[in-house]
């Protein structure tokens, strides 16, 4: 905390003078609600947390109509007892009373008339006691027993109208599973289930056209991005064979086949993301080590240019999915740890079966420090570890590890990547098994 400066007034008092501020204050925050105060947002089930299963909407509907059933049992069985106990006080009974001279035998004892007036009333009070306990008792017995035969019925019941949402339920799953062409074709009344089958039956038709429209424009693009690209490549190449070609023209030559170099991988990267977005549908066992086995020969000759080493530990494990796509997992992640690494360094690839019947590939590499808090972007697309050179083209387009994480997870599957201490990176991969 600073001390606000002092000028001396006329009489040489001191006096305090506030300093300009440089910008408008800032208004105050409101403090932080802990977490005591603020449980944070609505989770489901949180009303229902002190369950012992599971509060689906069947659960909650059950205890709503044996609720209100057990409620309005209750209610009725108040009043009812009301009822009686009032009709017991008011009813008019027939006055019994015997002259105070004259005396009377009660269980063989002899009793003045006043004390056998006495005794007859109490009998009678006691009577109407044990008729109004004897009606509660069994009305709370039946009351019971149509309780459990509610909420029965009410389970029952809730299924029976939750049914139609079962199924919307299903086919939602089978549509996730890439099955586009599946429908609801919920039969019945015309409800508002109905109408959320339909609806979501014509939200299906617009996604199987959409996603129709995107294959066949990826199919095109595939032919006519690739084509000009080859065309301008096979020039090239004929201009550089000439040998009269002056040095500058040889130079530009080499230049530009480069970038067109680049461009055709750039735009086999975005086909290939394209197409690996969606979960596939048809999956066969593939071997894991058979996989990284190819892709290791496939990078062996960039790896000796660069000078690094590559170590393989393979053991067998079958997992399910796309041969192609697969290969290309361990290929983009090899080619990755190879030219982000240092000269004499090394990458490691490994396979092994996993709990769980999950088949692993493990690629580790050494190379520079790469900061935690660029893991966080490190597979979006066009992203790099800050400090790579982005003008260079034999480091690839950006797109290596979107397109690993996107066919990782058409797989089922999971990546995850740990910085090493000493500097590179541990890309760790499991794939469902077969």
């Amino acid at each position: 905390m600073t001390t606000p400066p002092t000028t001396g007034g006329p009489s040489g008092s001191s006096r305090t003078v506030p300093p300009r501020p440089g910008h408008p204050p800032r208004p105050e925050q409101p403090p932080r609600p802990v977490a005591a105060e603020y449980p944070g947002p609505y989770q489901p089930g949180d009303g229902l947390s002190w369950l012992p299963f599971r509060p689906t909407i069947r659960i909650r509907l059950t205890l709503l109509y044996g609720g209100m059933f057990l409620m309005a049992g209750v209610v009725l069985l108040m009043l009812m007892y009301f009822v009686v106990r009032n009709a017991f006080q008011n009813t008019a009974l027939p006055q019994i009373s015997i002259d105070s001279g004259i005396t009377a035998r009660i269980n063989g004892q002899v009793v003045s008339g006043d004390q056998f007036n006495q005794a007859l009333q109490i009998t009678q009070a006691n009577r109407a006691h044990n008729e109004l306990d004897t009606l509660l008792r069994q009305a709370l017995t039946v009351l019971v027993i149509l309780a459990v035969i509610a909420f029965a019925a009410g389970y029952a019941m809730a299924g029976r109208v939750l049914r139609p949402l079962g199924r919307i339920t299903r086919t939602a799953r089978e549509v996730a599973g890439s099955d586009m062409h599946r429908r609801i074709e919920l039969e019945g009344p015309d409800d508002e289930l109905k109408e959320l089958a339909d609806t979501f039956d014509d939200m299906l038709d617009r996604l199987d056209r959409s996603f129709d429209s995107q294959r066949k424009f990826v199919a095109n693009a595939s032919h006519e991005l690739r084509t000009p690209l080859a065309i301008n490549r096979t020039l090239l190449e004929v201009q550089l064979s000439d040998p009269n070609a002056s040095p500058d023209l040889q130079q530009l030559g080499k230049t530009l086949l480069a970038t067109n170099e680049r461009s055709e991988q750039l735009v086999e990267g975005l086909l290939l993301l394209a197409r690996s977005d969606n979960e596939l549908v048809d999956r066969r066992p593939v071997e894991l080590s058979e996989v990284a086995l190819r892709a290791v020969e496939q990078t062996r000759t960039e790896a000796a240019n660069r000078e690094v080493e590559i170590r393989s530990e393979l053991h067998q494990v079958a997992v399910s999915g796309n041969g192609v796509l697969l290969e290309r997992i361990a290929l983009n992640l090899l080619q990755n740890a190879v030219r982000y690494n240092v000269a004499g360094g090394w990458v490691q690839i490994t396979t092994a079966p996993r709990p769980g019947g999950f088949g692993e590939l493990v690629v580790s590499n050494t190379g520079p420090v790469v900061p935690g808090y660029e893991l966080e972007h490190i597979f979006e697309p066009f992203r790099r570890v800050k400090g790579a050179d982005r003008t260079r083209s034999d480091k690839g387009v950006g797109l290596g590890l979107s397109i690993v994480r996107s066919v990782v997870r058409a797989h089922g599957g999971s990546i995850e990547a740990v910085p090493r201490p000493g500097g590179g990176l541990t890309m760790r991969v499991r794939i469902p098994g077969s």
